[in-house]
């Protein structure tokens, strides 16, 4: 069994804040490589990393058990899905109202992450709506009147971009 601590999980699941081991070369390419395809072939991150098929499948087993890899995801175009519209919410909130407020965020239909910051704010969240209306909707209806929250700023996206990898 993995020790939690040691790969920055604290006992109630979440991170502690503490760094987790530093990986060794091959680990690193191979985060690296699936970083940016995750659907390759076992056989393909083997040659990129120049080591065996047996060896790239058992680290890549070990990375998945010990949590530095967790999960394998489709990128999806947002316009494409009718989600062309996101913003950014800066959200202040009362005293030890944090638990309750990120459970609720996090189960809110459109809300993409959820981030407890130091800072002008507690929370910064990114969401994504169908058009402005919705997204007027969901910040009035349904964030800005969460119990706990106290002040909502709201900047609307114009355009996002990935870094190249």
């Amino acid at each position: 069994m993995v020790d939690q601590t040691s790969i920055g999980i604290d006992s109630r699941g979440g991170r502690s804040g503490r760094s987790a081991p530093a990986l060794d070369e091959i680990d690193a390419r191979i985060v690296e490589e699936l970083g940016r395809d995750g659907r390759m072939s076992v056989r393909t991150l083997a040659e990129r990393v120049s080591i065996s098929r047996t060896n790239a499948h058992s680290r890549v087993e070990r990375l998945i058990s010990s949590g530095v890899i967790t999960g394998f995801h489709a990128r999806v175009d947002p316009v494409k899905v009718g989600r062309g519209t996101a913003a950014l919410i800066g959200l202040s909130i009362e005293q030890g109202a944090w638990p309750e407020v990120s459970r609720r965020l996090a189960a809110t239909s459109g809300v993409e992450h959820v981030a407890l910051v130091a800072g002008d704010f507690d929370f910064v969240v990114r969401v994504r709506t169908e058009d402005n209306l919705s997204l007027r909707n969901l910040v009035f209806d349904h964030i800005q009147s969460l119990p706990g929250v106290r002040n909502c700023h709201t900047w609307l996206i114009f355009d996002e971009f990935e870094p190249e990898r």
